[in-house]
C-alpha cells in the first residue's frame, strides 16, 4: 500500500482540489439559494454518491472504458448536460414563485436523487479520478482496492467542502428572505448557472 509520504501528499492534494471552486460547489450553492438547506444537503450528499460510481466504475476498469471510447463519452456526456440544463429551465421558470406556500419544493429525495444523476452521468469527474487517483497508487499492490480507497477519500472531502458551502449558501438565503423580488432574481440566476454547466459539460472534450 502507500507511504505515509505517499498517503500525505495524497491528502494535500485531494483537499486542495476538493476546496477550489469548480462545477459541484457552483451546482451545490445553485440548489441551495434555489431550495433552501435540505436541498443543498441532499444535493451535497448525492454529488458524492454520484461520485462513488466513478470510484467503483473506475476501479472496475468501466471508467477506462468510456474514456476510451469516443461514442461511450459523447453519449454519457449529451445525457448529463441535458439533465443539468432541465433542472436549470425548471428553476428558472419557477423563480417567480416567491411565497412560501406556493413554491413547489423538490424535497429532500428528488434532491438527493437528482445530484446522484448529475454526478454519475458526468464523464469529466471520471476523467479526474483516472487522471488524478494513479498518480498515487503503488502498482506493486491491489491497485483496485487502493483505487477505491483513494477515491473514498476523495470523494468525503468533497463532500465535506459541500456541505460547509451549504451552510454558508442558507445563511445568505435566510438573511435574503424578507426581499422577494431578490430572491427570484437569485433564483433566476440559479437557474442560469445550472445551465451554464450544463453548456460546460456538453462542450467538455475528451481526454486524449
Amino acid at each position: 500500500m502507500l507511504s505515509s509520504q505517499a498517503f500525505l501528499l495524497f491528502l494535500a492534494a485531494a483537499l486542495l482540489v476538493a476546496i477550489t471552486p469548480g462545477p459541484g460547489i457552483f451546482y451545490i450553492v445553485a440548489r441551495t439559494l434555489a431550495g433552501g438547506r435540505t436541498e443543498g444537503l441532499a444535493s451535497s450528499v448525492g454529488l458524492g454518491l454520484g461520485g462513488l460510481v466513478h470510484v467503483l466504475g473506475g476501479a472496475l476498469g468501466v471508467s477506462a472504458l468510456i474514456m476510451a471510447s469516443a461514442e461511450a463519452f459523447t453519449v454519457l456526456k449529451i445525457a448529463g448536460a441535458a439533465y443539468l440544463i432541465w433542472l436549470g429551465v425548471k428553476t428558472w421558470r419557477e423563480a417567480h414563485i416567491v411565497a412560501p406556500a406556493e413554491v413547489p419544493t423538490t424535497g429532500a429525495r428528488r434532491a438527493l436523487r437528482e445530484g446522484i444523476v448529475v454526478e454519475a452521468l458526468n464523464p469529466k469527474t471520471a476523467g479526474f479520478f483516472l487522471a488524478f487517483i494513479p498518480q498515487f497508487i503503488d502498482p506493486t499492490a491491489g491497485v483496485a482496492a487502493q483505487f477505491v480507497v483513494l477515491g473514498l477519500i476523495s470523494v468525503t472531502l468533497n463532500t465535506g467542502v459541500d456541505l460547509i458551502v451549504t451552510h454558508w449558501a442558507t445563511r445568505a438565503r435566510a438573511g435574503l428572505a424578507k426581499r422577494p423580488t431578490f430572491i427570484a432574481r437569485t433564483r433566476q440566476a440559479s437557474g442560469a448557472v445550472m445551465c451554464g454547466l450544463g453548456a460546460t459539460l456538453l462542450v467538455a472534450r475528451r481526454a486524449s
